[in-house]
């Protein structure tokens, strides 16, 4: 009854893992969820008109993608 049987200490393994060890770490993994809500956010504050055609053929020359023969975005 006062023994520790193999799945308490998988459990408490599994514990010091997250807290101390791996890349799995809790303050990265908060990091990211904080980055993540910023990034809704900001979606949700953007609004959502569509592009003028001709801001979008600079916004691809400006990026330079490749085009083809034909004038087309190659594929990547």
């Amino acid at each position: 009854m006062g023994g520790l049987s193999i799945w308490h200490w998988i459990v408490v393994g599994a514990v010091v893992f997250i807290f101390f060890g791996g890349k799995f770490k809790i303050s990265d993994v908060m990091g990211d969820v904080a980055k993540g809500i910023k990034a809704f956010k900001k979606g949700l504050s953007e609004p959502d008109t569509p592009e003028d055609p001709a801001k979008a053929l600079d916004r691809l020359a400006q990026e330079q993608i490749p085009l083809d023969k034909t004038g087309d975005a190659k594929k990547v």
